[in-house]
């Protein structure tokens, strides 16, 4: 009886395992290529379409063109698929590296907190590399913290070959190398043992091999972030697609910027986090502790301190997201270990998984009703037949709207009231009854409009009528509703600024 029974509790985990898998092979295919695409995306199109080999963040797709595009077109389905399958990737991967650093039950914790997670399920069904990032990132720095701790050959050669697939998929990963050296000073160099240390021939080797390392990528990477500064400089008003912006200036900013990061996560998931990393300093896991601070804060610390200087994206942080997924899956298991009256024992653990599911619960339902994404595909339906030659469009996310609309150019909309006034003049002069259109996100929080957003609106306003309205109510706090306006080139110069009358030629 006793053998059955260990063998039946060494089966155990991997039967969960495999549910938790065909769970989120579930969540991440669910629905994946019926929503259009989205701003970013379109890029992903493109440079998959054309891959460059000197692109600095070539990895998804060079993937894309040699394995997705011989079998699929490179369409909303296709370009997802990768995406989708790094992230059923990501389950197993993280449960075999959290159970290498604490433990097998607190692993599955970690990987069900992670099958849930609508962070993760988001960038699952996004056609961005970001899924990929995240894979690379759970199992590289751990895999070289284990090769260092224990000396395990091969344990470093994983780490060193996934730390170069992570970089080929986005050099943000790197930041993570830079936590790992951190980590080794304050884990292991001690003033009194340097001597000793140095006189280690392995010690030596290994800061050659790191002296090396580090030449060569400031040598490829910091002209990079030097053109990519300068890229943005030469757009002031942003060179994205996105016409809403994050208002204030520098100090709110970057609040606004770790608080997105935190909310992404959920709130009780970071807590958890936060607390399990506490006890495994408590329960004198120091080294471990260490890292996962190491992990977690450095990038956040390094791209927070970036964005007083320029753009920054939040999910230039989801290179330490497994950090707070192994964290929290410890600080669950470790609910079940306490003495308490309480009965079953892991009915505490159970509610603490509940809390932090059910708090991203409105996000993950949200993603399967619009995939968290405005409607720009059903826009353009509605759009393109009322469109005559010479009108003219500005939009929001512009390539999205102009890949959707077939041979119509759509101009980017940016908070710039005059470049619409002149569009408008411009029009007026031809009078062959051109039209001015403006398809734009739905007003969903004052807190979102700049100055000169809400000046732009106040000019759509005066001067254009709202024609057609798209998008899905959503559960969580994002509604992504579109509008179109139109705005008749009847309307003299002289008279830009007051009401416009009804349209009579209105369906």
């Amino acid at each position: 009886m006793h053998v059955k029974e260990h063998q039946k509790r060494e089966k155990a985990p991997a039967i969960i395992l495999s549910g938790l898998i065909l769970l989120a092979v579930a969540l991440r295919f669910w629905r994946l290529g019926q929503f259009n695409f989205e701003a970013t995306e379109m890029f992903t199109l493109r440079d998959s379409l054309t891959p460059q080999f000197d692109n600095w963040r070539p990895l998804q797709y060079l993937l894309n063109y040699y394995l997705i595009r011989p079998l699929t077109p490179l369409d909303e389905l296709g370009l997802r698929l990768l995406p989708a399958v790094f992230g059923v990737l990501a389950i197993p991967v993280l449960y075999l590296v959290a159970r290498r650093l604490i433990g097998t039950w607190a692993a599955l914790l970690s990987a069900l907190l992670l099958v849930f997670s609508p962070l993760h399920v988001y960038q699952s069904q996004f056609a961005r590399y970001w899924s990929l990032v995240f894979l690379l990132s759970a199992v590289y720095p751990y895999a070289l913290y284990l090769g260092i701790r224990e000396r395990n050959p091969r344990a470093l050669a994983l780490g060193l070959i996934t730390a170069a697939l992570a970089t080929l998929a986005h050099p943000v990963s790197l930041l993570l190398l830079g936590s790992l050296g951190i980590w080794f000073i304050v884990a292991y160099v001690r003033p009194s043992h340097l001597g000793q240390i140095w006189n280690q021939r392995g010690t030596r080797w290994g800061m050659l091999i790191a002296v090396v390392l580090l030449v060569a990528i400031a040598g490829r990477f910091v002209p990079m972030l030097h053109a990519w500064i300068t890229e943005h400089d030469k757009a002031p008003h942003g060179s994205g697609q996105f016409l809403i912006l994050t208002p204030g200036g520098n100090g709110l900013k970057q609040i606004f910027y770790v608080l997105a990061y935190v909310e992404m996560l959920t709130v009780p998931l970071v807590l958890a986090a936060a607390l399990g990393i506490l006890l495994l300093w408590q329960e004198r896991q120091r080294s471990l502790a260490i890292l996962l601070v190491c992990l977690a804060t450095l990038p956040l610390g390094v791209l927070t301190l970036l964005s007083l200087r320029t753009a920054v994206s939040t999910f230039y942080l989801l290179p330490t997201a497994p950090v707070f997924y192994i964290a929290a899956g410890l600080f669950v298991h470790r609910l079940s270990r306490l003495t308490w009256e309480l009965r079953p024992r892991w009915l505490l653990s159970a509610a603490m998984v509940a809390i932090i599911i059910i708090a991203g619960a409105p996000t993950l339902i949200s993603q399967y009703l619009d995939g968290r994404r405005y409607d720009f595909r059903g826009m353009a339906r509605w759009l393109d037949p009322r469109l005559a030659p010479g009108d003219v469009v500005f939009s929001d996310q512009h390539m999205v709207l102009a890949h959707y609309l077939k041979g119509m150019r759509v101009h980017q909309l940016r908070a710039d009231s005059v470049r619409l006034i002149q569009s408008g003049q411009a029009l007026h002069r031809f009078r062959n009854g051109e039209t001015l259109w403006i398809v734009l996100p739905a007003p969903s929080h004052a807190l979102r409009d700049t100055e000169s957003i809400a000046s732009l609106k106040r000019w759509m306003y005066d001067n254009c009528q709202l024609r057609n309205t798209t998008g899905v109510g959503s559960l969580d706090i994002r509604q992504q509703f579109l509008q179109a306006y139109r705005c008749p080139a009847a309307s003299s110069p002289e008279r830009a600024r007051a009401p416009s009358r009804a349209d009579p030629t209105s369906p």
